[in-house]
């Protein structure tokens, strides 16, 4: 089953995230706390939204996404943050369901599209977006600003 997290649902999608972290290969840049969380989803200036993935087990995986905008269409869309469904889950359609309630989202709000980066080495997630009919977007590239790159440019604000 799909659905909207509830405050319930907040250790086992910290725990998702961290597991995803895990399979990233980058366990250790995850500081993420259940209050972080719980402020972002359901916190008085919320900004962040989720659907979970249940099954008997409880919940094994789960989408966690935001509202980004085109300028060019004039309508926000849904930026996917992470997509993720533990290993013994996988294999029953749920990565699926949760990318289609995403579209079911998006279509319903009249948002323009779903957008969602995924690593260069990951080659299931990427032969599995391309049987959906998601296109990669080989003319853009991803930057960030971050650390003391982020500081830096901060301290230069006032300049």
């Amino acid at each position: 089953m799909i659905r909207r997290a509830t405050p319930a649902d907040i250790p086992a999608l910290v725990q998702l995230v961290y597991d995803l972290a895990e399979y990233e290969k980058a366990r250790d840049e995850c500081t993420l706390t259940a209050e972080q969380l719980e402020t972002a989803l359901f916190g008085p200036r919320a900004a962040l939204y989720a659907h979970v993935a249940e099954s008997d087990q409880g919940v094994v995986g789960c989408a966690i996404w935001f509202l980004n905008y085109s300028t060019w269409k004039g309508v926000h869309g849904i930026f996917l943050e992470d997509l993720f469904v533990q290993p013994e889950a996988r294999g029953r359609g749920l990565g699926r369901d949760l990318l289609a309630a995403l579209a079911r989202e998006a279509v319903e709000q009249g948002y323009a599209r779903v957008d969602w980066s995924v690593l260069t080495w990951n080659t299931p997630s990427i032969d599995f977006y391309e049987s959906i009919g998601a296109e990669h977007q080989h003319e853009w590239t991803g930057y960030r600003l971050s650390g003391g790159a982020l500081a830096r440019l901060a301290s230069h604000a006032d300049d």
